[in-house]
Protein backbone atom coordinates (compact mmCIF):
# COMPACT_ATOMS: atom_id res chain seq x y z
CA UNK A 1 0.00 0.00 0.00
CA UNK A 2 1.26 3.45 -0.94
CA UNK A 3 -0.32 6.31 0.98
CA UNK A 4 -0.43 9.66 -0.75
CA UNK A 5 -0.66 12.64 1.59
CA UNK A 6 -0.76 16.39 1.47
CA UNK A 7 -2.83 16.79 -1.71
CA UNK A 8 -4.32 20.19 -2.45
CA UNK A 9 -7.87 18.91 -1.92
CA UNK A 10 -7.00 17.32 1.40
CA UNK A 11 -5.07 20.31 2.70
CA UNK A 12 -8.26 22.21 3.54
CA UNK A 13 -9.80 19.33 5.49
CA UNK A 14 -10.29 19.97 9.20
CA UNK A 15 -10.37 16.93 11.47
CA UNK A 16 -11.27 17.36 15.11
CA UNK A 17 -9.93 15.36 18.05
CA UNK A 18 -11.93 15.38 21.28
CA UNK A 19 -10.17 15.57 24.65
CA UNK A 20 -11.96 14.24 27.73
CA UNK A 21 -10.66 14.15 31.31
CA UNK A 22 -8.35 11.14 31.23
CA UNK A 23 -7.73 11.12 27.47
CA UNK A 24 -4.15 10.00 26.69
CA UNK A 25 -3.78 9.82 22.93
CA UNK A 26 -5.27 13.08 21.69
CA UNK A 27 -1.90 14.62 20.81
CA UNK A 28 -0.89 11.48 18.92
CA UNK A 29 -4.12 11.64 16.91
CA UNK A 30 -3.60 15.34 16.16
CA UNK A 31 -0.09 14.59 14.93
CA UNK A 32 -1.32 11.72 12.73
CA UNK A 33 -3.84 14.04 11.12
CA UNK A 34 -1.13 16.63 10.47
CA UNK A 35 1.18 14.00 8.96
CA UNK A 36 -1.63 12.87 6.66
CA UNK A 37 -1.93 16.40 5.28
CA UNK A 38 -5.06 17.72 7.01
CA UNK A 39 -5.59 20.42 9.62
CA UNK A 40 -5.95 19.00 13.16
CA UNK A 41 -8.50 20.78 15.35
CA UNK A 42 -8.48 20.20 19.13
CA UNK A 43 -12.01 19.84 20.54
CA UNK A 44 -13.01 19.98 24.22
CA UNK A 45 -15.52 17.53 25.65
CA UNK A 46 -17.62 20.23 27.33
CA UNK A 47 -17.94 22.34 24.16
CA UNK A 48 -20.91 21.46 21.95
CA UNK A 49 -19.43 23.45 19.05
CA UNK A 50 -17.49 21.16 16.70
CA UNK A 51 -15.96 24.22 15.02
CA UNK A 52 -16.90 23.26 11.46
CA UNK A 53 -14.71 20.16 11.32
CA UNK A 54 -15.08 17.73 8.42
CA UNK A 55 -14.46 14.60 10.52
CA UNK A 56 -13.92 13.67 14.16
CA UNK A 57 -11.54 11.31 15.96
CA UNK A 58 -12.41 10.15 19.47
CA UNK A 59 -9.00 9.07 20.81
CA UNK A 60 -7.84 6.52 23.34
CA UNK A 61 -7.24 6.83 27.06
CA UNK A 62 -9.25 6.33 30.21
CA UNK A 63 -11.93 9.02 30.07
CA UNK A 64 -13.20 9.81 33.57
CA UNK A 65 -10.92 7.02 34.79
CA UNK A 66 -13.28 4.42 33.25
CA UNK A 67 -15.58 5.12 36.20
CA UNK A 68 -18.82 3.06 36.05
CA UNK A 69 -17.80 1.58 32.65
CA UNK A 70 -15.29 2.63 30.02
CA UNK A 71 -16.92 5.44 28.06
CA UNK A 72 -20.12 5.43 30.10
CA UNK A 73 -19.78 9.02 31.35
CA UNK A 74 -18.17 10.48 28.24
CA UNK A 75 -21.18 9.62 26.10
CA UNK A 76 -23.10 12.38 27.91
CA UNK A 77 -20.53 15.10 27.08
CA UNK A 78 -21.76 18.12 25.14
CA UNK A 79 -19.33 17.36 22.34
CA UNK A 80 -20.70 13.82 22.00
CA UNK A 81 -24.25 15.08 21.62
CA UNK A 82 -23.05 17.13 18.67
CA UNK A 83 -20.99 14.23 17.31
CA UNK A 84 -23.98 11.89 17.45
CA UNK A 85 -26.15 14.35 15.53
CA UNK A 86 -23.42 14.98 12.97
CA UNK A 87 -22.61 11.28 12.57
CA UNK A 88 -26.25 10.51 11.87
CA UNK A 89 -25.97 13.12 9.12
CA UNK A 90 -22.91 11.46 7.59
CA UNK A 91 -19.94 13.03 9.38
CA UNK A 92 -16.97 10.61 9.40
CA UNK A 93 -16.17 9.57 12.99
CA UNK A 94 -13.34 7.31 14.15
CA UNK A 95 -13.28 5.91 17.68
CA UNK A 96 -9.96 4.43 18.81
CA UNK A 97 -9.81 2.22 21.92
CA UNK A 98 -11.58 4.34 24.55
CA UNK A 99 -13.16 6.13 21.59
CA UNK A 100 -14.60 2.81 20.43
CA UNK A 101 -15.95 2.24 23.92
CA UNK A 102 -17.56 5.69 23.87
CA UNK A 103 -19.16 5.01 20.46
CA UNK A 104 -20.80 1.84 21.76
CA UNK A 105 -22.00 3.62 24.90
CA UNK A 106 -23.45 6.38 22.71
CA UNK A 107 -25.20 3.73 20.57
CA UNK A 108 -23.48 4.93 17.43
CA UNK A 109 -22.10 1.39 17.14
CA UNK A 110 -23.71 -1.83 18.43
CA UNK A 111 -22.37 -4.11 21.12
CA UNK A 112 -20.24 -3.31 24.12
CA UNK A 113 -16.69 -3.50 25.48
CA UNK A 114 -15.89 -5.45 28.66
CA UNK A 115 -12.76 -6.55 30.53
CA UNK A 116 -10.21 -8.59 28.61
CA UNK A 117 -10.91 -12.27 29.12
CA UNK A 118 -7.56 -12.69 30.90
CA UNK A 119 -8.36 -9.68 33.15
CA UNK A 120 -5.01 -7.99 32.50
CA UNK A 121 -3.94 -4.83 30.71
CA UNK A 122 -2.21 -5.75 27.46
CA UNK A 123 0.21 -3.79 25.27
CA UNK A 124 1.62 -5.31 22.08
CA UNK A 125 2.02 -4.93 18.34
CA UNK A 126 -1.07 -6.45 16.79
CA UNK A 127 -1.71 -7.76 13.29
CA UNK A 128 -5.17 -7.03 11.88
CA UNK A 129 -6.96 -8.28 8.78
CA UNK A 130 -8.82 -5.59 6.84
CA UNK A 131 -12.27 -7.08 6.28
CA UNK A 132 -14.01 -3.98 4.91
CA UNK A 133 -12.10 -1.41 2.86
CA UNK A 134 -15.15 0.61 1.80
CA UNK A 135 -15.69 2.68 4.96
CA UNK A 136 -14.75 6.35 5.22
CA UNK A 137 -11.65 5.34 7.17
CA UNK A 138 -10.37 2.26 5.26
CA UNK A 139 -10.35 2.99 1.51
CA UNK A 140 -6.54 3.24 1.44
CA UNK A 141 -6.30 -0.48 2.26
CA UNK A 142 -6.95 -3.61 0.24
CA UNK A 143 -9.58 -6.08 1.35
CA UNK A 144 -7.80 -8.91 3.13
CA UNK A 145 -4.68 -6.82 3.74
CA UNK A 146 -2.71 -7.48 6.92
CA UNK A 147 -1.64 -4.40 8.86
CA UNK A 148 0.25 -4.05 12.14
CA UNK A 149 -0.56 -1.38 14.71
CA UNK A 150 -0.06 -1.13 18.48
CA UNK A 151 -2.76 -2.39 20.84
CA UNK A 152 -3.08 -1.37 24.50
CA UNK A 153 -6.22 -1.94 26.53
CA UNK A 154 -7.81 -3.36 29.61
CA UNK A 155 -11.47 -3.30 28.54
CA UNK A 156 -10.96 -4.48 24.99
CA UNK A 157 -13.23 -7.51 24.72
CA UNK A 158 -15.95 -6.80 22.15
CA UNK A 159 -19.23 -8.51 22.97
CA UNK A 160 -22.69 -8.58 21.41
CA UNK A 161 -25.58 -11.01 21.22
CA UNK A 162 -25.53 -13.61 18.46
CA UNK A 163 -28.19 -11.83 16.41
CA UNK A 164 -26.15 -8.62 16.37
CA UNK A 165 -22.98 -10.52 15.49
CA UNK A 166 -24.77 -12.30 12.65
CA UNK A 167 -26.07 -8.97 11.34
CA UNK A 168 -22.60 -7.42 11.43
CA UNK A 169 -21.22 -10.39 9.50
CA UNK A 170 -24.04 -10.48 6.94
CA UNK A 171 -23.88 -6.73 6.29
CA UNK A 172 -20.08 -6.63 5.97
CA UNK A 173 -19.78 -4.36 8.98
CA UNK A 174 -16.87 -6.16 10.61
CA UNK A 175 -14.01 -3.89 9.53
CA UNK A 176 -11.03 -5.56 11.26
CA UNK A 177 -10.29 -8.92 12.84
CA UNK A 178 -7.40 -9.98 15.02
CA UNK A 179 -4.88 -12.14 13.18
CA UNK A 180 -2.83 -14.87 14.83
CA UNK A 181 -4.08 -14.36 18.37
CA UNK A 182 -7.18 -12.84 19.88
CA UNK A 183 -5.65 -10.61 22.59
CA UNK A 184 -8.78 -9.89 24.60
CA UNK A 185 -11.39 -12.57 23.86
CA UNK A 186 -13.49 -10.44 21.50
CA UNK A 187 -16.36 -12.32 19.89
CA UNK A 188 -15.47 -13.74 16.47
CA UNK A 189 -12.02 -12.10 16.66
CA UNK A 190 -13.60 -8.71 15.98
CA UNK A 191 -11.18 -5.80 16.35
CA UNK A 192 -13.31 -3.09 14.71
CA UNK A 193 -16.77 -2.47 13.25
CA UNK A 194 -18.70 0.17 11.34
CA UNK A 195 -22.24 1.50 11.24
CA UNK A 196 -24.57 0.77 8.33
CA UNK A 197 -23.58 3.93 6.47
CA UNK A 198 -19.84 3.29 6.80
CA UNK A 199 -18.98 6.73 8.15
CA UNK A 200 -18.56 5.67 11.80
CA UNK A 201 -15.77 3.20 12.61
CA UNK A 202 -14.54 1.97 15.97
CA UNK A 203 -11.55 -0.25 16.72
CA UNK A 204 -9.48 -1.17 19.76
CA UNK A 205 -5.91 -1.03 18.33
CA UNK A 206 -4.19 2.34 17.83
CA UNK A 207 -3.46 3.38 14.23
CA UNK A 208 -2.28 6.81 15.40
CA UNK A 209 0.78 5.11 16.91
CA UNK A 210 1.85 3.70 13.53
CA UNK A 211 2.13 6.73 11.28
CA UNK A 212 5.78 7.81 11.36
CA UNK A 213 8.99 5.88 10.60
CA UNK A 214 11.10 5.45 13.71
CA UNK A 215 8.15 5.46 16.06
CA UNK A 216 5.86 2.67 14.84
CA UNK A 217 5.84 -1.11 15.07
CA UNK A 218 8.57 -3.24 13.55
CA UNK A 219 8.07 -4.00 9.86
CA UNK A 220 9.82 -5.63 6.91
CA UNK A 221 11.61 -2.32 6.39
CA UNK A 222 13.23 -2.47 9.82
CA UNK A 223 12.74 -1.84 13.52
CA UNK A 224 10.12 0.78 14.45
CA UNK A 225 9.49 1.53 10.76
CA UNK A 226 5.82 0.51 10.48
CA UNK A 227 3.38 3.15 9.23
CA UNK A 228 0.31 1.02 8.54
CA UNK A 229 -1.90 3.30 10.63
CA UNK A 230 -1.47 6.26 8.31
CA UNK A 231 -3.97 4.71 5.91
CA UNK A 232 -6.86 5.54 8.27
CA UNK A 233 -6.19 9.24 7.98
CA UNK A 234 -5.37 9.13 4.26
CA UNK A 235 -8.64 7.25 3.72
CA UNK A 236 -10.82 9.88 5.35
CA UNK A 237 -9.09 12.64 3.39
CA UNK A 238 -9.90 10.78 0.16
CA UNK A 239 -13.47 10.36 1.36
CA UNK A 240 -13.79 14.07 2.07
CA UNK A 241 -12.26 15.08 -1.26
CA UNK A 242 -14.63 12.76 -3.11
CA UNK A 243 -17.71 14.01 -1.25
Amino acid sequence: MVVSTGSAGAAGARIGVITFPGTLDDRDALRAIRLAGATPVPLWHADADLHDVDAVVIPGGFSYGDYLRAGAISRFAAAMTSVADAANGGLPVLGICNGFQILTEAHLLPGSMVKNDHLHFICREQTLVVENNTTAWTTAYDAGQRITVPLKNQDGQYVADERTLDELEAEGRVVFRYEGWNPNGSRRNIAGITNERGNVVGLMPHPEHAVEPGFGPDSAQGARSGTDGLGFFASVLSTLVAA
